[in-house]
Parts: structure tokens; C-alpha cells; sequence
């Protein structure tokens, strides 16, 4: 019975092209993330900041950029990881040779030479497509592993190829503890989803649905192909590298280039198809699956009073990885949003049976 949008009526079109027409979801979302700012610091420990939440957020910004390219536009890529490693060695680059630079400026110089990577690997869609395209954002996974394994010159001549990071300052600002890293993390995850709201109900971001439904037929009514998914590699890879440099700065401090190698590619994947393709809110639920699974597959067995060695948790998570896959893409194609969205449909239609 609450809700209900009976009198919600729109007199303007602003009123009908606002981000959430509902009143009460506006109200959700306000209070969710003043929940998130305010009540979340008061509540949570330093263990859940380090192992869940903030990994859970930074993967979020991650996962929203591949499924503008993979749920929004249609492409593939399995190189995702690669420009996440393409944003880590950027900030990292920036702030040792141009110590003075504002961090946030580091962010997004680090975005952009991420998203210009993406564009040069993305050139193939032009031409290819399916399987093809899959195999060639693949070279871009290992190309870009072995460029900076190989090239020290990233590194900075570090001889086992490591790099370490100092705190960040901000604004006189030193974000060093977990409170301050999960307040940063999270104001950059709330400005980059209002951001790729507001692109996908753009005109580039109706372009990238035309394209995924039918690219002969949107090039058909004028939409240029070509331009719609360079675009769209190139937003894929600014979130992907501004969630690397988050990676590397807030959450693991110091990394190798093994840190991003394809396994976290195919989580990324793994997140959208079960979180659900083609739905903003899809990469934060499958982010908060893939990040949760592991820790809950790690303690259930001392729940039970059984004991399994690391080895056979480790296979029986890519074995529930592998069958969650299969039975979203069989089931439920839209993942847990879709989920989450007749769950809303019944509340609205509550309690009568039509």
C-alpha cells in the first residue's frame, strides 16, 4: 500500500523525464545514502571496511563501466581488468613524478588515459563482433599484462616490479584510515552512478541501446556506429580506470601487475551477468555477490563444524560461480534486478490479484 504513486501525476515534462518519477523511491534513495555517509561509519568495523565494503564499492564502478559496454551497448570485452591496471600504473605514474597534483585530478588524468587504451582496443568493433571481438579485448588482457611486467619504465624501475603507494591528502584531507577511505570511495561511487545515469538516459546512451538491439537497423535512422561504440568502450575504460586507481590507492596500497590478471575479468563479467546486464543497479548487486561469496563459502563450513582445505573452497566457488551463471542466463537472463524490479511490481499492485 505504500507504494503507490496514485496522485503522482506529471504536468511538466520535467517532471516526467526526472531520474526517479517515483516519490518514494526518491525518498529511498536519499535516506540510503545518507544511511550510507552518516549511519554505516557508526556501525561497521575496520575488517568490514577492508574485506567488504570498500572492495564492494570500488568493484561497483568497475562493474557499472562494463555493463554501459556490454548491457547498454551490446559489445563484449574480457579485457576489463587490463584497463583497471591501465588506471592503477597511470595514478600511480602521476604522483610520483608530479607529486603536487590533486589527487582527484590524478583520478581523472588516470580515467582518461584508460579510456583513450580502451578506444585503440575497442578499434575492432568496428569490424568484428561476437566471438571475434571477445578474442581480440582478450589480447588486450595479456598485451597490457606483459607491457607492464616488462616495461620497468611503470613501475619506476622497481626490480621485482611492486610499486607501493603513500596516503592520500586531499584538501589537507589525509585519507589513511578506513572511515576516510570508505567516505572517499563513496562520494566518487555516488558522483560516477548519477553520472552514468544521466549518460544512458542521454542520446549517446539511447545510440548504444540502438546499437545493441540491431546496429543495421540504428544505422539506418542516422546513428553513427562507429562513434556509438568507441563511445562506449571509452566510458567502459574511465570507470575501469578510475576503479584501478582506486584499487591500487585505497584498497591494496601496494600491487604487482599479476593483481589485475584475467581472473578479475571474468569476476567483472560474472558480476553484471548474475547482478543483471543492461541495469546500473544489476553491477551493485553483483558486486555485493561476487565480494560476499567468498567470505560466506570461507565461514560456513566452521558453522557446521566441518573442515575444508582452502584448495576445494577455492573449486567449489568457480563450481557455484559456474551454476549461478548458468542458471541466470536460463532462468533469469536480467540477473537480480530483475529480480528486484517484480518485487517492486508486486508492492505496487499489492494487495489485489491483478
Amino acid at each position: 500500500m505504500l507504494y503507490r504513486e496514485n496522485g503522482q501525476f506529471k504536468t511538466t515534462y520535467r517532471a516526467d523525464q526526472q531520474m526517479l518519477p517515483i516519490l518514494q523511491d526518491r525518498f529511498f534513495v536519499v535516506a540510503l545514502v545518507a544511511a550510507a555517509f552518516l549511519v554505516v561509519p557508526l556501525i561497521a568495523s575496520d575488517y568490514w571496511f577492508r574485506a567488504l565494503i570498500v572492495p564492494f564499492l570500488i568493484l561497483s564502478i568497475a562493474a557499472i563501466g562494463l555493463n554501459i559496454l556490454v548491457g547498454y551497448c551490446g559489445q563484449i570485452s574480457l579485457g576489463q581488468a587490463a584497463f583497471m591496471s591501465v588506471g592503477a600504473y597511470a595514478a600511480f605514474n602521476f604522483t610520483v613524478r608530479v607529486p603536487e597534483l590533486n589527487f582527484l585530478l590524478v583520478l581523472l588524468l588516470a580515467g582518461t588515459i584508460s579510456a583513450l587504451a580502451g578506444m585503440v582496443f575497442g578499434l575492432p568493433s568496428l569490424r568484428i563482433k561476437g566471438l571475434y571481438l571477445a578474442v581480440a579485448t582478450l589480447a588486450a588482457q595479456f598485451f597490457i599484462d606483459w607491457l607492464f611486467i616488462r616495461v620497468k619504465w611503470f613501475t619506476n624501475n622497481s626490480p621485482s616490479g611492486a610499486v607501493s603507494t603513500s596516503p592520500i591528502e586531499l584538501f589537507g584531507w589525509t585519507v589513511d584510515s578506513p572511515v576516510d577511505k570508505y567516505w572517499f570511495v563513496l562520494g566518487v561511487v555516488v558522483v560516477m552512478t548519477l553520472a552514468a545515469k544521466n549518460l544512458v538516459r542521454s542520446a549517446i546512451g539511447r545510440s548504444w541501446m540502438a546499437i545493441r538491439d540491431m546496429d543495421v537497423a540504428a544505422e539506418v535512422i542516422g546513428i553513427r556506429a562507429g562513434w556509438a561504440k568507441l563511445s562506449a568502450f571509452a566510458v567502459c575504460s574511465f570507470y575501469a580506470g578510475v576503479a584501478g586507481a582506486l584499487w591500487g590507492f585505497i584498497h591494496l596500497g601496494a600491487w604487482e601487475p599479476l593483481a589485475f590478471n584475467i581472473n578479475v575479468s571474468f569476476n567483472l563479467l560474472f558480476m553484471i551477468i548474475i547482478g543483471g546486464m543492461g541495469s546500473l543497479l544489476g553491477s551493485f548487486f553483483g558486486a555485493a555477490f561476487i565480494v560476499m561469496l567468498p567470505l560466506i563459502l570461507n565461514q560456513l563450513p566452521g558453522w557446521f563444524g566441518i573442515e575444508i582445505s582452502t584448495a576445494l573452497l577455492s573449486h567449489i566457488e568457480f563450481m557455484i560461480f559456474g551454476a549461478l551463471i548458468v542458471f541466470f542466463l536460463i532462468v533469469e537472463p536480467h540477473g537480480l534486478a530483475r529480480l528486484w524490479a517484480i518485487g517492486k511490481e508486486k508492492l505496487r499492485l499489492w494487495p489485489f490479484p491483478h
